[in-house]
């Protein structure tokens, strides 16, 4: 049963033909397991390390908030692999799908190594910087190290599911992370609390299971691609660096870097702000995030499934039905988010309690839910539209708007509100809540010009 499911979502497809709906559940059901699995190697973490007190808590939260750039890095690199993919593909030009893969897994690599070796000789000074407390900086320093010296079999695995997604195959990626996930919930507390013949490593334990289980994942991947098992095949034979691929995954790929990176440094800014007002904030912020990226994760698959299937589209000259898919995401993932504003509103403590009992860091947590997924709706605007664009490689709007929500809006608002006016923290949750409404509004305002659809690549 579950083998027919599986070969249901691989099978290949074309997707510039017959239902929407269903293009988009096949490519959005084996995404949204995927970022599932990716949010909960962060929630383990988070739960298990928890356990250790709230200063490990606030450590692995703050270095979360700072490898979340190097994942919007890749991110970026993958916007510009899963849209030039998908037009080759549309395009039904295979040799090229394959030339554009093996391009942006030399990017990967060659990247990550040196974002790898800066990364561990800063970690220090970056936990410092988001205003740390001493102890905070013993623990987190370790636990960083770790991350960025394997950051590349992470960089590895994220490219790979680009290619792939860009095909239109989102299942082998799923398959491969649900395999790293799963070991990596078992691995968590041998590393940490040193059961059986594993040494005590405690929060750094966290760590070295995470690169562990993401190498395994990585070794997996590579073969995948190596034979051919998927709709892309690379050969080694081919290992050359191509300039015209990798400049048009550079072209698209800035404009999104940017964007992403600009959101994490919003988030080293926003819990730089949090962190003075003490380590109860910074573990419910850090708490409550990884609770709000469960929605944010569907919300990125579907985004991922809308570009994959824009790209196509355009690349079959069917420009229309791309801005069809791109609502019609927008209609399923908004449904989703009506009802996860429930979800947070009316169990917030409980979803807190999962972390720490701490009442404090509870109550901070809960508010920050609340208030926050008041803006749910608009989320799915930005979110779903921007990506679609991205999808048809037009990268700059959907930089600009969020360069105006986050840096305009959201950070002078959290500052001016929770240390001008007696709204204190609750001030930085309205400041994060008014910057999704402006990014729905603008991403919806730019994505109706269509200006997108002649986005040539």
């Amino acid at each position: 049963m579950i083998k027919k499911l599986f070969t249901t979502f691989q099978k290949e497809r074309d997707l510039t033909k017959g239902s929407i709906s269903t293009g988009i559940w096949i490519l959005a059901i084996p995404m949204i397991i995927s970022n599932l699995f990716q949010a909960a190697f962060n929630l383990v973490d988070m739960i298990w390390v928890g356990r250790l007190g709230p200063s490990a808590l606030a450590a692995v939260a703050m270095s979360g908030q700072i490898m979340m750039i190097i994942m919007f890095v890749m991110i970026a690199i993958g916007v510009g692999t899963t849209a030039l993919i998908a037009r080759a593909i549309g395009e039904k030009n295979r040799p090229k799908a394959d030339n554009i893969a093996m391009q942006s897994i030399i990017m990967g690599v060659l990247g990550s190594i040196v974002l790898g070796i800066v990364g561990y000789f800063l970690a220090p000074s970056l936990l410092k910087m988001l205003g740390a407390q001493p102890d905070v900086i013993a623990l987190g320093t370790g636990y960083l190290q770790i991350i960025f010296m394997g950051v590349i079999v992470m960089f590895f695995m994220f490219m790979i599911s680009a290619i792939l997604q860009g095909a239109g195959d989102a299942a082998t990626p799923m398959l491969i992370l649900a395999v790293a996930t799963i070991l990596n919930i078992i691995l968590d507390p041998f590393m940490i609390f040193g059961i059986g013949f594993f040494p005590k490593l405690g929060v750094n334990g966290a760590a070295w299971a995470t690169v562990i289980t993401r190498g395994i994942g990585s070794i997996i991947a590579l073969e995948v691609l190596l034979r051919g098992r998927s709709r892309i095949h690379v050969r080694l034979k081919d290992l050359k660096i191509d300039w015209d691929p990798i400049w048009k995954i550079i072209k698209i790929g800035i404009p999104a870097s940017i964007q992403m990176v600009s959101r994490g440094l919003v988030g080293l800014v926003l819990i730089a702000v949090v962190a003075s007002f003490g380590t109860f904030a910074v573990a419910a912020y850090g708490s409550a995030v990884r609770l709000f990226m469960i929605s944010m994760m569907v919300g990125f698959a579907m985004g991922m499934a809308s570009g994959t299937l824009v790209g196509q589209n355009l690349g079959a000259n069917e420009p229309e039905r791309a801005q069809l898919c791109a609502w019609t995401t927008v209609g399923y993932y908004g449904i989703f988010m009506l009802f996860m504003t429930f979800v947070f509103v009316y169990f917030a403590p409980n979803l807190i309690l999962m972390f720490n009992n701490n009442p404090e860091v509870v109550a901070i947590g809960t508010n920050f839910l609340r208030i926050t997924a008041l803006g749910n709706i608009f989320i799915a605007l930005g979110l779903i539209l921007n990506r679609s664009m991205a999808g048809a490689g037009d990268t700059i709007p959907p930089m600009i708007i969020t360069f105006l929500a986050l840096w305009v809006v959201q950070i002078p608002l959290a500052i001016f509100l929770s240390r001008s006016t007696p709204l204190g923290l609750n001030g930085i949750w309205i400041a994060i809540l008014l910057a999704y409404v402006v990014q729905g509004i603008g991403a919806t305002f730019w994505f109706q010009l269509g200006r997108w659809k002649f986005k040539k690549v």
